[in-house]
């Protein structure tokens, strides 16, 4: 498939928009506490979505599809919507932008190590030495490039977090590319991507409203909201760019250039992570930052060449 300029555009706006949602995110949460800050972003981009989603709960047989496999479902807004976005907001609180980018960067690792774990996949030679490769940049990231902090266990807890939101997105990842029987072949319900995103918002937003709801219980107080203008422009922009206007960019983009190609285009999120935290955050990226984008690139281009042929 040949990269068009129009096709180019169409893969770099969505790394574009979620760079914006990490510097954004470390913005808002001065004013607002993470977990409802995922929650209102949820609820924004769900209404939004509604018009063009409604149908998935418009009639008796369309919920009887949903009733019939909620559990996969609600799994699937849990590891998607609940918890990736949560764990990056919180994440942000003792992390910076670009180190949460860098570590999403590696999330092909994990999914590489969960389909060895559960699915029974066998990684090729080259898959196992680019995920050596994406490792060392994510200890990179965590050891600041000072690889006796590995040694000691000095870790920033939110490096840690996004650690665990790359596990969640990555099992997400797999719930949708293995599927139970009731959402393969003749069994699967003709949802179209509209309807498919509201399903997994609306319940998703149930879980991020719970999870706000408990932070709140437990910490009394902690979860103030300074409203103002900027905040409410913050809300608006998490809930269009990075949730829908990325997500349907992404998806036309994947289709038509194939999820290889589209790959390379994803780890260009840590550079505008660092150009936009620069510009907006003032915290410059440091050598180590290039070191460790290096080799997360270099891990998930070894890792993505094909196959040699017997």
């Amino acid at each position: 498939m040949q990269i068009t300029p129009r096709l180019a555009l169409m893969l770099a706006v969505p790394p574009l928009l979620w760079a914006g949602n990490a510097v954004v995110g470390r913005l808002a949460i001065q004013q607002i506490s993470p977990l409802w800050l995922n929650a209102l972003r949820w609820a924004i981009a769900l209404a939004l979505l509604l018009p063009l989603g409604w149908r998935a709960f418009g009639s008796a047989q369309r919920r009887a599809q949903l009733g019939a496999r909620w559990p996969h479902l609600a799994l699937l807004s849990l590891t998607g919507v609940g918890a990736y976005n949560a764990l990056q907001y919180l994440a942000l609180k003792t992390s910076t932008p670009l180190n949460v980018t860098l570590i999403a960067a590696s999330s092909p690792v994990w999914a590489l190590a969960l389909g060895m774990a559960f699915y029974g996949e066998r990684p090729r030679r080259a898959q196992l030495i680019g995920a050596v490769l994406s490792l060392a940049g994510v200890a990179v990231v965590l050891s600041r490039g000072e690889w006796s902090a590995l040694l000691r266990v000095q870790l920033v807890p939110g490096d840690l977090l996004m650690l665990l939101a790359i596990l969640s997105w990555s099992v997400y990842s797999w719930l949708l590319a293995r599927p139970p029987a009731a959402m393969q072949g003749a069994q699967r319900p003709d949802w179209h991507w509209a309807e498919f995103l509201c399903i997994q918002m609306a319940l998703g937003l149930m879980w991020a409203t719970a999870a706000a709801g408990l932070g709140e219980w437990m910490q009394p107080g902690t979860d103030t909201v300074t409203w103002s203008p900027w905040l409410i422009a913050a809300l608006l922009y998490v809930a269009i760019g990075p949730s829908l206007i990325a997500y349907r960019l992404w998806g036309l983009g994947v289709a038509q250039a194939g999820p290889t190609a589209a790959a390379f285009f994803a780890n260009l999120t840590p550079l505008f992570a660092a150009l936009l935290s620069a510009a907006l955050l003032g915290e410059w990226p440091r050598l180590f930052h290039g070191l460790a984008f290096a080799l997360i690139v270099a891990g998930i281009v070894v890792s993505s060449r094909p196959a040699r042929l017997a």
